[in-house]
């Protein structure tokens, strides 16, 4: 068996000893990719079942493994193998004395690291108290033509782990790891939901127009209708149509896509979710969030220096932005006399003269609150032009029932008591058009088929949006979000 190690021979003399291995295989009558292997055990289900073996303990009891050979030691009479599966890792020991020759040197002559093989044996405990399986037979699951990346370094160009996540996958088990965390997270996340009686559901991800969140779509062009759709960069919308039309507990957990900047934090494609309860408000959905964070991270075993227990602390919008910049923005109301007062307080602010005041509000809060709530923070009552579809708040004038719920300075989720008046709607869309014309093109645009639905009824209704891909980074600890996106976009 070679090792292949990278940089040993150019690549071209690696792939065609590789091949050759395979013709021999073939000649020898050996199927090198089967259709099928039946009754595999997951390696880690092994390790449970003879965790307490003694070191030199031998048992009868025989398995059925399969997986991906990672490393080889050994020669002649017995080698040492080791196999990869997504559960764990196994040692395994051919003798020739019991495969035979031909088999021995197949495992010896016509095997490469990362192909994959199955194999049947039974357990021990090597004298240095390694579990191991010892081989009586094995079957060649899927010749690996290329050699895998290196096991001791692994992929070192970062790009290119994301680029070709597959052997990202191959050569890091701290990677396997993570998406198996991030299938928890989103398991744990619907199980909660479907427990309290929500209907998941699916909506529309070509729609005819855009909506429900401040960003700017992708267009795309549908040939056979002849028209202009755009890829949806929320659900709110249509989840809220299926409140009016009466399944009262809705989500959705899907994609997202916004044609904005990459960073830490952004991909163009992201996963939502998005839920919405008749006759509930911002409140119960801060309730029902901090809940179901706090069993995500229970279900993962979270370790870390976060604390999701509730209640979350709590922060007013507008007091948390005047602490950090000592700038009142409801004392300004209008664009020209905010972008004054940014200045007056020694703020730097890009573009500061050519931006809308949801623009400025918004930069305030990204730039100088954001980035320093560490906690799981719910920032509370958001002024009514940065909230098209938040419900006025019952007692404070000039604001909503909206909270934006922060944690490692980052945002997590979005969350309004609904707003359900169909004439304040209409006019909140009205104002939306005129930051557009203004030149914000993450405006929301105007929707009249959804303030028609709304005419036919909304009960209250609280409603959230958590983005899962954050979720998943703050269980993992990872700093990236492309990281836990298994394909992230990436530059040509």
């Amino acid at each position: 068996m070679s090792d292949d190690p990278q940089g040993a021979a150019p690549e071209h003399e690696l792939l065609a000893v590789r091949r050759g291995k395979l013709d021999r295989l073939r000649a020898a009558g050996v199927d090198p990719f089967p259709h099928a292997y039946t009754g595999v055990t997951p390696i880690g289900d092994v390790r449970s079942a003879h965790a307490d073996l003694e070191a030199g303990a031998e048992t009868e009891i025989r398995y059925r493994i399969a997986g991906r050979l990672h490393a080889r030691r050994g020669q002649g009479k017995m080698a040492f193998l080791d196999l990869d599966d997504r559960s764990g890792r196994l040692q395994l020991q051919a003798k020739r004395d019991v495969l035979g020759d031909e088999l021995m040197d197949r495992v010896l002559d016509d095997l490469d690291l990362g192909d994959l093989v199955g194999v049947d044996g039974t357990v021990f405990c090597s004298r240095r108290g390694e579990l191991s399986l010892r081989v009586e037979s094995l079957d060649v699951l899927a010749k690996s033509l290329r050699p895998p990346p290196d096991k001791h370094h692994g992929l070192q160009d970062v790009e290119q782990r994301f680029r070709r996540r597959e052997l990202d996958l191959i050569g890091n088990a701290e990677s396997r790891a993570l998406f198996v965390t991030r299938a928890k997270v989103i398991s744990t996340v619907r199980r909660a939901l479907d427990e309290d009686g929500f209907v998941e559901v699916e909506t529309p991800i070509l729609q005819p127009l855009y909506g429900g969140a401040m960003a700017r779509p992708f267009v795309t062009h549908h040939n056979a209708l002849d028209r202009d759709f755009y890829l949806r960069i929320a659900t709110e919308l249509y989840l809220k149509r299926l409140i009016v039309g009466g399944l009262e507990r809705v989500y959705e957990l899907g994609k997202d896509f916004r044609n904005e900047g990459v960073s830490f934090k952004h991909n163009p494609e992201f996963t939502m979710l998005e839920w919405y309860e008749a006759y509930a408000d911002y409140e119960d959905a801060a309730a029902r969030l901090e809940s179901i964070v706090h069993a995500v991270s229970v279900a993962v075993g979270y370790e870390g220096e976060l604390d999701f227990s509730p209640p979350w602390r709590r922060v007013s919008f507008v007091e948390a932005i005047q602490e950090a910049t000592g700038v009142d923005i409801m004392a300004h109301p209008e664009s020209a006399d905010l972008a004054a007062a940014i200045k007056a307080a020694g703020l730097e602010l890009k573009g500061v003269d050519d931006l809308t005041w949801p623009q400025l509000v918004d930069d305030l809060l990204s730039k100088h609150v954001e980035p320093n709530l560490k906690q799981p923070t719910f920032v509370m009552d958001y002024p009514v032009a940065i909230s098209p579809f938040a419900k006025a708040h019952r007692t404070k004038p000039g604001l909503t029932e909206r909270f934006e719920a922060f944690c490692d300075g980052m945002e997590i989720a979005n969350a309004f008591t609904e707003l359900n008046d169909p004439d304040v709607q209409r006019e909140r869309f009205e104002a939306q058009v005129r930051f557009s014309e203004a030149g914000d093109e993450e405006a929301q645009p105007y929707d009249e088929v959804f303030v028609q639905a709304l005419e036919q009824g909304m009960p209250p209704t609280g409603g959230l949006g958590l983005g899962i891909d954050r979720l998943v980074m703050l269980m993992t600890g990872v700093r990236t979000i492309r990281e836990v996106v298994l394909f992230p976009a990436m530059r040509d």
